[in-house]
């Protein structure tokens, strides 16, 4: 049994925020288990043999409540001490990220190695402490400075490369973009595409184009095309096929267990939105999260099957377009609770072995609900998960991110009862406007900085009832800006002028 033995405040934990905790096994796939606490313990009765590590979302002072993951370890009768091993799990991936940006003998920002050589100090008087309880409140400080000089190292190399990517004019032309919504463009909302944007995403929701058989309406599609034409804006369509149950057509369930005819109509539909649109629309997004839970019980063979299906056939139709297969949720912890679908990297990793044709990875990362994928991580792992997926030898376009500017009905921060549920987590603070902004700067420049990565879209320009995080818009329903919109008009005009 894997279990850990929990402290607050030098006594037995009485509760413990268990939501989206999983178990990650050695080669950092998620692992089926059975999470439970009591009498201060959590334990971990999985269904794998060999070292896992317990991922949590935990607060840390000065940082947020963020997922955290402890070392990989060995099951032992007596429990291990949570906050120990989360601090060491943070400082074993800081020492081998250090290796790999090639830092062991660079002591820049002094003061970030100032805080790793802390914690590194207060783990070793963790691990020598009297008592757990002691123990436990040295890791807790060890997890705090670790976590904050992992940030700031982290910030400092982002920042490095970033300019140097802009000084030698390496950024591709279309760098920054936003999605739109699925619904037909609201008139004040226009003016402020341009100024932030090198290229904007429409949606091709299938529910929306043919909500019943042989019917379809073009209405909003249209709108949107027409309007980013005329303003002789790049266009990207996304996705072409996705089977989330806000985009796939009622009417298609009657074919849930006949895959052959559910993937002839996928076929037609892919072929007849490129056929329509493809002059316009300069990439595809080609599958969406077709390897996450969906609402189609595909078996591996099926999903790879449709992948490489609509890749081929949207290169076929409009060659001149990029094809983009987008990977949502990548740290795959949706896999730990759902064996029907297919670990994020292994999917990436088996499209690049079996030789689909498709020229970039996309990847997402919405942060703030209470929902698998999006319980809030700090910009360390982040910038981890992006080397991961760079190693793929694909470039990579960040087709979503996302974060809240507020908890409230109206967007505001507040403690209403009928506030969105954005307990996923939170970074430095409670989420707010000048939040969502500071954390967008970071998030970019911390993307761009990478060579592999050639664009990011903000997940939704403007806030309405689908977007995937609420009040996740750069402007309010009203369209009124928010920080994060004038910030991203401000890095779009330093972007070009350096290109």
């Amino acid at each position: 049994m894997l279990s850990f033995v929990v402290y607050a405040a030098g006594e037995l934990a009485d509760t413990v925020n268990l939501a989206g905790a999983y178990v990650v096994g050695s080669d950092d796939v998620p692992l089926r288990a059975e999470i439970t606490f009591r009498n201060g313990i959590i334990k971990c009765a999985k269904q794998a043999a060999g070292p896992a590590g317990l991922a949590i979302l935990w607060h840390i002072d000065g940082v947020g409540t963020i997922v955290t993951e402890t070392v990989r370890l060995l099951e032992r009768q007596a429990p291990y001490i949570l906050q120990v091993e989360l601090a060491r799990g943070r400082l074993l991936r800081l020492n081998q990220k250090i290796e790999d940006w090639g830092l062991l003998d660079h002591r820049e920002p002094e003061e970030a190695h100032e805080q790793i050589d802390e914690a590194r100090e207060l783990l070793i008087q963790a691990l020598q402490a009297d008592t757990p309880a002691q123990a436990a409140k040295l890791g807790d400080k060890s997890l705090a400075v670790a976590t904050k000089g992992s940030e700031s190292l982290c910030a400092y190399h982002a920042k490095v490369f970033f300019e140097r990517r802009l000084q030698t004019g390496s950024l591709p032309r279309r760098v920054l973009g936003c999605v739109v919504a699925d619904e037909a463009p609201p008139e004040q909302v226009i003016s402020h595409i341009a100024p932030t944007c090198d290229f904007v995403t429409v949606p091709m929701n299938w529910r929306q184009i043919e909500p019943s058989e042989q019917t379809y309406d073009w209405k909003a599609i249209d709108s949107w095309i027409e309007l980013l034409a005329k303003q002789k804006l790049p266009i990207k369509g996304s996705p072409l096929l996705c089977f989330h149950e806000d985009t796939v057509p009622k009417w298609l369930y009657a074919w849930v267990n006949d895959f052959d005819t559910l993937r002839d109509l996928a076929f037609e539909h892919i072929r007849r939105v490129v056929h329509r649109y493809g002059q316009y629309i300069h990439a595809w997004d080609v599958v969406s999260a077709v390897h996450a839970p969906n609402c189609m019980p595909f078996n591996f063979e099926q999903i790879m099957e449709l992948t490489r299906m609509a890749a081929a056939l949207t290169k076929q139709t409009a060659p001149k377009s990029s094809i983009i297969i987008d990977i949502v949720m990548p740290w795959g912890e949706y896999y730990s609770r759902n064996q029907r679908t297919i670990p994020p990297l292994l999917y990436a990793d088996m499209i690049v072995q079996s030789g689909v044709c498709f020229d970039s990875f996309g990847l997402q990362f919405h942060f703030g609900p209470k929902r698998d994928g999006m319980f809030v991580r700090d910009m360390f792992q982040i910038s981890s998960m992006l080397d991961v997926f760079g190693k793929l030898g694909k470039p990579i376009q960040i087709t979503g991110i996302q974060v809240p500017s507020g908890t409230g009905p109206d967007g505001t921060t507040t403690t209403s009862d009928d506030r969105p549920d954005l307990s996923g987590g939170t970074w430095r603070e409670e989420w707010n406007e000048q939040i969502q902004a500071q954390w967008m700067n970071q998030f970019s420049i911390l993307a761009l900085s990478k060579p592999f990565v050639e664009s990011i879209s903000w997940g939704s320009l403007y806030d309405h009832g689908r977007q995937p995080v609420p009040h996740g818009g750069l402007l309010r329903s009203d369209a009124a800006p928010k920080q994060a919109y004038h910030d991203l008009v401000a890095f779009h005009k330093e972007i070009k002028q350096a290109t």
